[in-house]
């Protein structure tokens, strides 16, 4: 059975495959990474050595050259893990705001990056551990802790989603004293580590994170595209979902811990990174004009907003001082969600038609 959902599609059939596609959906999704990776080609050229981009392609056919070394090993991984986590961020804030059916339903406003930040707070000035690996299980294991705690005390004969966010936005207030709390009892060198990191800097991403980051990057993709048509049945309610052959229960489960991974493995190797998950999935649903959030094309505005962004901090640190990305996504999406805020509340009022 096949069910179009509101969205544009077309069938398309070959010979190894067969089934409906969205053209524009594609269409805007492929250029959306494509912008992806033409800003994080010409972040390849901007630093304290500066580089053409005829020097930057150069370096990837070259003997070993300090060039060589600028832009495969310092700069290359950060360019990467800018694409990459911005697709995991727009992913994952299209899963949570898929399943609360609410354009505020984001991880970072709902509180799970605040549970895997203070997770990874305690892991670094408690434990006094800073392995990649520890770091990363403290990250999903605090994600997914908050996750738990946030469906719990918002649950009431079901799961509303305006009650999911605000406990969310509470239970994330009240990790952030913990946080600030952990920070001004440490040394200072340790709080100086622990506050620059929370600001969101992936200009500390090496080979070395990046290669396992990636790994679990792969297993979260696979596991969201095979859980998306489920995704897509429960946006009609879980009775439709039922009767379309779709288990309510187990997916829904399976989508919440995939989408805290999404946030936890961005936390773990660079910090928070806060509002891409929030605008990528709402910015791209009106690119592609379609009747929901798509997976697909929320990681390549994702992409596009992260490289984007690390392309700006690289612009101001030769301009002004060093930024860490974060706070550029914080200060562009407060804004976003200012205007989101309002938009939301006129159209609960009927001021907006």
């Amino acid at each position: 059975m096949s069910v179009a959902f509101g969205y544009r599609t077309r069938s398309v059939r070959t010979r190894w495959f067969s089934g409906r596609l969205s053209v524009r959906l594609l269409t805007v999704s492929v250029l959306l990474f494509l912008v992806a990776l033409a800003l994080a080609t010409v972040a390849l050229t901007h630093g304290d050595y500066p580089l053409t981009i005829q020097q930057v392609f150069a370096t990837f056919t070259s003997e070993e050259t300090f060039e060589r070394t600028v832009v495969v090993t310092w700069r290359l991984p950060i360019a990467i893990g800018a694409v990459v986590f911005g697709a995991l961020l727009g992913i994952g804030g299209a899963i949570f705001q898929s399943l609360t059916r609410n354009p505020l339903g984001s991880p970072d406003v709902i509180g799970f990056d605040a549970g895997s930040y203070t997770a990874v707070v305690v892991a670094i000035l408690l434990v006094g551990t800073g392995s990649y690996w520890w770091i990363a299980f403290s990250a999903i294991a605090g994600g997914i802790a908050t996750a738990f705690g946030v469906y719990v005390l918002s649950y009431r004969r079901g799961i509303q989603s305006f009650r999911l966010i605000i406990v969310g936005i509470g239970v994330s207030a009240m990790l952030g004293s913990v946080n600030a709390y952990l920070i001004s009892r440490a040394e200072i060198e340790d709080a100086r580590t622990v506050g620059w990191w929370g600001a969101g800097s992936i200009t500390r991403v090496s080979w070395e994170a990046l290669l396992p980051a990636l790994a679990v990057a792969a297993a979260i993709v696979i596991t969201a595209a095979l859980l998306a048509p489920a995704l897509r049945r429960m946006e009609l309610g879980d009775d439709a979902a039922v009767t379309l052959g779709t288990r309510p229960g187990p997916a829904r489960l399976g989508l919440i811990v995939a989408g805290v991974a999404t946030v936890a493995v961005v936390t773990a190797a660079a910090g928070p990174i806060g509002f891409i998950a929030l605008a990528a999935p709402q910015l791209a649903r009106r690119l592609t004009r379609s009747a929901g959030v798509s997976l697909l094309a929320s990681a390549g505005m994702g992409a596009a907003l992260l490289a984007g962004a690390h392309l700006l901090s690289l612009l101001l640190a030769q301009a002004y001082r060093p930024v860490p990305v974060g706070l550029i996504t914080v200060c562009v999406g407060g804004s976003y969600l200012i205007w989101l805020l309002i938009s939301e509340t006129r159209k609960r009022t009927g001021l907006l038609r």
